[in-house]
């Protein structure tokens, strides 16, 4: 396990802020691109480690837009910036130099990729017995459709997310945020956890592998169960709960809001609220069976009442009542939430292609390791020069890989 080369790196780092002392001292190397893998790396790096974003020397186009893009400042800060040309000779050399000072490597190469430049797994695993190495593919390592490209939205169609999406007749419908692969690149950063625990017993790393269609399978959650143990195939309720009656989106005088009522108890009190106690005795509407057979004649009567009184009248009285409701924020309604503010979600950063700006930080609170964006994205070789020296290159050498175009 590199612990010559992590104790370097994190002396010279002592004196820069870190985001995080949680997973200060450990090394990443992030080859990853796109949104999965930087997702990923993102959990690490802003959980204090020392994550070094792998780039080409020639800058390429981001994925989502430019450096400067809001999509590219918020997958990569808290990282350093290494260019290197892994096609050449020198450059790597010297990736496998690095990697062999390692902790862990993220990528979400196409499968065969890696095995072609030399970098997989078995080969650094070779001469870093306890490096992790993390891959995130759209559809698995191998298999029959292991060498189809992932893309979110192809992830979310394959995995039956879009099928239970929607409004019922209204055709298939993605989800609004890339949810496939932000699940991936969230589960890719579990599994190199639970792997750093291993480590601590084996002393060994080992290869962990997900893709965007596990993740989106994975995340059917009771969906995925109500077929493997009932045989039931879920399908489009719109706003509707699918099996919670009534939870979801009804009209108020200035807008809608989600009224959320699960449970006898609770169907009790939200019937009360709205002076509507007949209800509970009524035939239609009495048990969770009654009330998911008859739900469109139910889910009118209520919206025929929230549509008399504006939305903060109803919150404030089912919340009195007991009954879950609550507003539905446009995303700028969202950062103006009182209590968003006091979670602290938009951090403060002074990016170096846009200034002063805000990003939003880990939802996590840690009471002795808090999280924070202690340093704005990388420009594209920044701290090549350092990273180079620590694993041993003089300056000679630096300038003689920069001249052959190798970082």
């Amino acid at each position: 396990m590199a612990q010559p080369a992590n104790q370097t790196s994190a002396a010279a780092h002592d004196a820069a802020p870190v985001a995080s002392t949680a997973l200060q001292g450990l090394r990443v190397l992030d080859l990853t691109r796109v949104r999965s893998g930087p997702t990923c790396v993102r959990q690490l790096a802003d959980w204090g480690a020392d994550v070094i974003k792998i780039e080409a020397p020639v800058d390429t186009a981001q994925f989502g837009g430019p450096r400067s893009g809001p999509d590219f400042q918020n997958l990569h800060r808290n990282k350093r910036s290494l260019t290197l040309d892994l096609k050449t000779e020198k450059g790597l050399e010297a990736f496998k130099r690095l990697a062999d000072s390692a902790d862990i490597v993220v990528e979400n190469f196409r499968p065969g990729v890696k095995k072609r430049l030399g970098i997989d797994y078995d080969t650094l695993s070779q001469t870093n017995p306890g490096l992790i190495y993390a891959s995130i593919s759209g559809f698995g390592q191998d298999g029959p459709l292991a060498d189809r490209p992932g893309f979110d939205q192809i992830a979310q169609g394959m995995g039956g997310l879009m099928s239970i999406t929607g409004e019922p007749g209204r055709g298939p419908m993605r989800v609004g945020i890339p949810i496939a692969d932000l699940c991936a690149g969230l589960f890719a950063a579990q599994g190199i956890l639970i792997a750093l625990f291993e480590r601590q017993k084996s002393g060994k790393g080992q290869w962990i592998q997900t893709s965007l269609l596990q993740a989106q399978v994975f995340m059917l959650d009771f969906q995925a169960a109500r077929w493997l143990m009932n045989g039931e195939v879920a399908g489009q309720a719109g706003n509707n709960h699918p099996t919670t009656i009534p939870t979801g989106v009804f009209p108020t005088s200035d807008g809608f809001m989600n009224i959320a009522v699960a449970g006898e108890v609770i169907w009790q009190r939200f019937a009360k609220a709205l002076g509507r106690e007949d209800w509970i005795e009524d035939a239609r509407y009495g048990t969770a069976p009654d009330r998911s057979k008859n739900r469109e004649a139910l889910n009118a009567e209520i919206a025929g009442i929230t549509a008399t009184q504006p939305t903060a009248h109803w919150i404030d009285m089912l919340i009195e009542a007991g009954v879950p409701a609550g507003e539905i924020n446009d995303i700028s309604q969202v950062f103006e939430t009182p209590q968003v503010r006091h979670l602290g979600l938009a951090q403060p950063v002074t990016s170096q292609e846009r200034g002063d700006t805000e990003l939003v930080g880990q939802p996590i609170i840690m009471s002795r390791t808090p999280s924070q964006i202690a340093a704005p994205p990388p420009m594209a070789g920044q701290h090549s020069a350092d990273i180079l020296s620590e694993i041993g290159y003089s300056e000679a050498e630096i300038a003689e890989m920069k001249a052959a175009g190798a970082t």
